[in-house]
């Protein structure tokens, strides 16, 4: 399936090719597909309301006024976003009694601020404690590979990746142009690269990360998944609103730049962790893409990255994330367990056993993993990795066990973390070929460097072959 492009949306909305009114009318549809997944890739749909803001958007159009590059365009938030007037349930049974929000979360506000149409809620992993992607509460969207066969009730086919399962099954079908996600361990790059579209998490400082329900305050921040990098880093600017480089003059500026050149691109392939017990589907995929980007004239390094491998260590024991979620869930925990996935209360209830010791020694650990990256990749343009060592399996192999689960969780989970425990930044884009199962690959910097990631990302996406789904 070809995804449109917000270069190429713009266009047509300019050219009157189209409207927003259709944009968003052919999204609802696509949502609302009987055999589809629209009811487990969104929690609520605002109907109504999204036909009536596009309608307004026509209306300004027309009267000359677009207020982004955004203007006009579908999207979806993540259900841990707050959207005033909803409960924030954060994809669990356990908030269901919460008031609703008082306020939009601001990169939700931000979106409606440039005139994006916000079509509805999408699912995620309870509290965004997952990379597999499942839902027991709400039910789980399935990846759109190898979704044939896989039946209309959910239960069969593959996972879409987690914890932004919702907005990349959103994305990649279509019933929204853009999906508003979190990461933390690589929530928003894991599902993309499992579902086949790009997806981008940037420094966490970059965006405000105020009225989204949190996992770890260490580690969390806020990114758009999209069809091409392209798209992506048009809503980073949007999302990245008070940033330098973050301006709706900037996001206007990326909607209509055509990618970067390779030639000339100093790239690391660092020697690590990141490589080990790859998929033979995964590694030959890297390994092709390493090779049509030395064949457009791209410098690719291999060299030992020893502090990637102790980086990667601090997730020992539950890193941040297992005392940070112990400390946020306690009292919802203590009151609501039973409503809980127990795959998700377990690893929260895990973090119970961190000393202050051992998270202040963290801290510190970090720093000098932090420092010891940046003088690694100081020579180089941004490093190269596959974003998750394996394609999506399927929802029945994760469920047969507790195990199962934990395995795959953790498998799914390694190589994005290594970016989160660096404050850096890293885009996903598709490297597998058209039939072929969804890998993604992963082009990293350190924090700071997003604009420069993204014109990588957007230069080696435009060496192999663009923005498709290409299932």
């Amino acid at each position: 399936m070809k995804l449109p492009t917000v270069a190429l949306l713009r266009a047509d909305l300019a050219a009157g090719r189209t409207t927003s009114r259709q944009l968003v009318d052919q999204c609802l549809a696509r949502i609302a597909e009987p055999a589809g997944e629209g009811p487990r890739a969104y929690m609520k749909v605002y109907a109504e309301l999204a036909r009536a803001e596009a309608d307004h958007s026509d209306r300004l159009r027309a009267a000359g006024v677009v207020r982004s590059a955004v203007e006009g365009l579908p999207v979806s938030v993540k259900d841990l976003f707050d959207v005033a007037g909803d409960v924030t349930l954060a994809g669990s049974k356990a908030l269901e009694g919460a008031p609703p929000a008082a306020a939009d979360a601001p990169a939700v506000a931000r979106l409606r601020a440039a005139g994006a149409v916000i079509v509805g809620r999408t699912g995620m992993v309870e509290f965004a404690f997952g990379g597999v992607g499942t839902n027991p509460h709400y039910g789980t969207p399935k990846n759109p590979f190898g979704r044939a066969d896989g039946g209309g009730d959910g239960a069969k086919g593959r996972i879409p990746g987690g914890s932004s399962s919702g907005a990349a099954v959103a994305v990649a079908d279509g019933m929204c142009v853009m999906g508003l996600g979190s990461d933390t361990r690589g929530s928003v790059r894991i599902p993309a690269g499992l579902c086949g579209v790009a997806g981008f998490k940037p420094t966490q400082a970059r965006v405000p990360r105020d009225g989204a329900f949190p996992l770890s305050y260490t580690l969390d921040s806020v990114g758009p998944l999209a069809p091409s990098v392209g798209c992506c880093a048009v809503f980073d600017a949007i999302l990245a609103g008070g940033a330098a480089d973050g301006s709706a003059d900037a996001a206007a500026a990326a909607a209509a730049a055509p990618p970067p050149p390779a030639r000339g691109l100093r790239l690391l392939r660092p020697e690590c962790f990141a490589f080990d017990d790859l998929d033979a589907h995964v590694a030959s995929s890297f390994e092709r893409a390493v090779a049509a980007l030395q064949a457009a004239g791209a410098d690719v390094t291999r060299a030992a990255a020893p502090c990637f491998d102790r980086a990667h260590a601090l997730y020992a024991g539950g890193g941040f994330a297992g005392p940070e979620a112990a400390q946020i869930h306690r009292p919802l925990l203590a009151a609501h367990r039973a409503s809980y996935d127990p795959n998700v209360a377990s690893r929260i209830e895990a973090g119970e056993g961190a000393s202050a010791a051992d998270y202040v020694q963290l801290g510190f650990d970090r720093k000098r993993a932090i420092d010891e990256a940046a003088a690694l990749l100081a020579p180089y343009d941004a490093m190269l990795l596959p974003t998750t060592p394996a394609a999506a399996p399927t929802i029945e192999a994760v469920g047969a066990s507790s195990a199962a689960y934990a395995s795959w969780n953790l498998k799914l989970l390694r190589n994005t973390g290594l970016v989160n425990i660096l404050d850096g930044c890293a885009a996903t884009l598709p490297m597998h070929q058209e039939g072929e199962a969804p890998v993604g690959l992963m082009v990293a910097g350190m924090g700071g460097s997003d604009a420069r990631v993204l014109a990588v990302a957007s230069a080696v996406e435009g060496v192999l072959g663009g923005p498709s789904a290409r299932l």
